[in-house]
């Protein structure tokens, strides 16, 4: 609650008041009301709507919006009810006016919002992306019959998008479930949400942990490293396997994540390179195909691979639970 006298000098200035804004009494009795506002044309207008019939009646408004200014510089939404207070011959003597806060009222319904679009995106793009998906593994099959499988390269990047759009849905609904979101700065003034932030609330099970991918394919290395990073890992991209076995005898890695097929050093010649370096540290391959031509998978499987994760690129949160697993999990001493 505010009051002022005929000039617009702050005569009353109550807790609430004290409390929203974060000025103390002293630094505002006396003040003119102007400095509440983030602009004196903002004073000027709650000035004109309380002598307007227009908002509750002359002389008096009712919930009208404006805003006010903390100590802080920040903008606080409020709906002022209010009256001109006069005198004995009618004369205009001041003014009271009681303001509510509306930034919990308005972060619900941003909610509502979000929740609302969630749920239609979920449902106006799942379907036509269920269809692509479906087209994209009968494409694959057929490439993989003919035996292009240079072709197949194009195919998983059209999936490795496909499973971004899935990801970035998936935080969309976590935010709304969660009612928490962030936002950060697009163009301007204007904003967005952040689909890269975990929704607060929501555990991150790599949180912290240290990867290193390894993919000749830099389109498959930056989709793959997109999901860890969102889940909080710290992730290290390679391109090779001679680059991955130097970066390890440099620094210590949570899991590798490997693919199989590669130049210069497979998927398994890097396993075993890593068992030498770092033999406690869990090495996972991936492969685009459920057979094994070369019998990499299996030979890696019988010396102690730790995991396989086939069909890359793979499942956003299968690929997130088997590498958490691998790493919480205790490891025997290697003999």
């Amino acid at each position: 609650m505010v009051a002022t006298d005929r000039k617009g000098t702050v005569i009353y200035y109550n807790d609430g008041a004290k409390t929203s804004l974060g000025y103390s009494e002293a630094e505002v009795l006396g003040a003119f009301v102007g400095k509440l506002y983030p602009s004196l044309e903002e004073a000027k207008r709650v000035a004109a709507a309380m002598r307007s019939p227009d908002y509750g009646g002359k002389g008096i408004v009712e919930t009208f919006r404006t805003t006010f200014l903390s100590k802080a510089g920040g903008e606080i939404p409020v709906a002022i009810s209010g009256a001109i207070l006069v005198d004995e011959h009618g004369e205009e003597d001041g003014t009271v006016g009681f303001a509510k806060d509306l930034r919990e009222i308005l972060h619900r319904e941003e909610l509502a919002t979000l929740g609302e679009v969630a749920i239609g995106l979920s449902h106006e793009i799942n379907n036509p992306l269920t269809v692509i998906e479906n087209q994209v593994t009968l494409l694959e099959r057929h490439l993989v019959a003919k035996g292009e499988l240079g072709e197949v390269e194009r195919v998983q990047k059209i999936r490795a998008e496909i499973r971004r759009i899935e990801s970035n849905l998936q935080r969309l609904n976590d935010m709304a479930k969660q009612e928490r979101y962030s936002s950060t700065e697009y163009l301007g003034r204007a904003r967005m949400i952040d689909l890269s932030a975990k929704p607060e609330g929501v555990s991150l099970a790599l949180g912290g942990r240290r990867i290193l991918v390894v993919d000749d394919d830099a389109s498959v290395r930056e989709s793959v490293s997109e999901i860890l990073r969102a889940d909080g890992a710290v992730v290290t991209l390679v391109g090779n396997g001679r680059e991955a076995i130097e970066r390890m005898r440099r620094e210590r890695f949570d899991v590798v994540l490997s693919d199989v097929v590669m130049p210069e050093m497979d998927g398994y010649e890097l396993f075993q390179a890593a068992r030498r370096e770092a033999p406690d540290t869990p090495v996972v391959l991936m492969t685009a195909f459920y057979y094994d031509q070369d019998h990499v998978i299996k030979r890696s499987r019988m010396e102690g691979l730790d995991g396989v994760l086939f069909k890359k690129p793979v499942n956003p949160e299968r690929l997130v639970k088997t590498l958490a697993e691998l790493i919480t999990r205790a490891r025997p001493r290697p003999s």
